[in-house]
């Protein structure tokens, strides 16, 4: 196994994937049931380790325990507990229907491993969104490479233990390192790259995933907004915004990125937001640097990043509804919300990624979708109302790669839902059965009795019988 944060040499790379290649060959003809068997012993080593899996993840983002219990180990458990009890039914042949110009005819989809997959991690979520892919990518038969995120040292070298650890290294390596690793990785024919990140980096992978033509899940991000219509209960969507906005620091890519209120109810949610997120992330009435349920943006360079948003968005106007403190030596930036925010500002053009939150007051239902659909198509969208009318009319006029309706980031989790992104916000689908199909070939089969078969109709020469059934078949069948 490869374990190691600087440069690979490019030779091992490629004796790691020829090893990684050759094992899986022999995985195309074995059982479900041998599967099943080397991920069920994986829950009970991650609930063993789940002591260094909350070290880590604090020493990265110094992120709660129940935080990291709740966002980190539990999610990738869900996908191997799924995957436990469907597997058998998932990998299932599932036979097809045939039409009378098939007649005699048998047919089926056949699921079969892809081969050899690609899983590039963030680190938002630096064991979630690793190992996650990584219980999908081997229910449905594969050998891996994952690559960490080298922003997340502490969590990177923790996976890299626990793989090697765990599977054998010709099932799944991890290769740690930087840009120049990524680089070297999306050179080599994976027959499947499943990427975590920004829509910037995501056009890379898949530019470089067309060299070889490789399929891609891409998992990326946007500005995800949540609308607010006076018939809302305020205090109640307070705080579902609250907690999705500033779980992990709001360095989530399903987090509210911005919030569309109406401005009959704007004053009030301000003021119920504010007294609920100093309850749930702050202590004694505070939230500052003690506050125990409070993570921490993942470097300096995102800490500056955040700073030039908030500045930008102060010099052209913008209110600072909830300020707080902030120190760059820890890289701590409290809660802050944001009113009377220009469309013109960073906050409202880029994805914050980070504790700001801007609200943005509508009159009307059409100004607020106009005003989502001008904007990429985020990979998520909420909206807070008690009508079925404004709720509906929202889900269908605009687009979004998942949908909450009076709740927030809760779609992330639901175990029997498709999760992903739709054009800037991704490409493909994971979670459950849906992560599975994004690792298998759906690869049809038929079979046709032996002697004559209704085929044998349209095979030449075409005589005027002939001329005249083809003729039916294109009018009535």
């Amino acid at each position: 196994m490869i374990v190691t944060s600087a440069p690979v040499d490019n030779q091992r790379i490629l004796d790691t994937f020829e090893k990684l290649k050759q094992r899986s060959l022999l995985l195309r003809s074995e059982s479900i049931s041998n599967r099943k068997k080397r991920i069920k012993p994986f829950e009970g080593f991650l609930l063993k380790n789940k002591g260094r899996i909350r070290d880590a993840v604090f020493n990265d983002l110094k992120k709660p325990q129940t935080e990291s219990d709740i966002s980190e180990l539990y999610p990738v458990l869900v996908e191997l507990r799924q995957a436990l009890a469907h597997l058998s039914d998932w990998a299932k042949p599932r036979k097809i229907d045939a039409p009378l110009t098939y007649l005699g005819t048998r047919a089926e989809v056949r699921y079969e491993p892809k081969g050899v997959c690609l899983i590039i991690a963030p680190w938002n979520f630096p064991f979630n969104l690793c190992l996650g892919p990584l219980i999908s990518c081997l229910a449905a038969g594969n050998t891996a490479v994952v690559k960490p995120s080298e922003l997340t040292p502490h969590t990177s070298k923790l996976i890299a233990d626990l793989v090697n650890e765990f599977f054998d290294a010709d099932m799944v390596t991890v290769i740690e390192g930087g840009q120049e690793i990524s680089s070297q990785l999306l050179s080599l024919p994976f027959d499947h790259i499943f990427f975590t990140g920004s829509p910037g980096v995501g056009k890379i992978v898949m530019k470089a995933a067309a060299e070889n033509l490789s399929s891609v899940t891409l998992e990326l991000g946007g500005k995800s907004p949540a609308i607010i219509d006076d018939s809302a209960d305020l205090k109640d969507a307070a705080k579902r915004i609250a907690f999705g906005k500033f779980l992990n620091n709001g360095q989530t890519c399903i987090a509210p990125d911005y919030v569309l209120v109406h401005e009959t109810v704007q004053a009030k949610f301000i003021e119920e937001l504010k007294l609920v997120t100093t309850t749930m992330f702050g202590e004694e009435g505070v939230i500052n640097e003690s506050s125990p349920n409070y993570a921490r943006i993942v470097n300096q360079k995102h800490f500056d990043r955040l700073s030039k948003i908030l500045q930008d968005a102060v010099e052209k106007g913008a209110k600072i509804e909830m300020p707080g403190s902030v120190n760059k030596d820890s890289n701590f930036i409290s809660p802050t919300l944001l009113s009377n925010v220009a469309f013109s500002t960073l906050a409202m053009e880029d994805e914050i990624f980070g504790p700001i939150l801007p609200i943005v007051s509508f009159r009307t239902v059409d100004q607020a979708i106009h005003l989502v659909n001008s904007k990429p198509k985020p990979l998520a969208l909420y909206v807070f109302s008690n009508q079925k009318s404004f709720s509906g009319k929202i889900v269908t006029e605009t687009s979004a790669g998942s949908v909450g309706i009076n709740d927030c980031v809760l779609q992330f989790s639901h175990p029997n839902l498709p999760f992903g992104g739709v054009n800037n916000s991704g490409l493909g689908k994971s979670h459950g059965r849906y992560g599975f199909l994004a690792f298998s070939n759906e690869k049809p089969v038929l079979k046709q009795k032996r002697g004559f078969s209704m085929a044998y109709l349209m095979h030449p020469p075409y005589t005027n019988i002939k001329k005249k059934l083809v003729d039916v078949m294109l009018r009535w069948f």
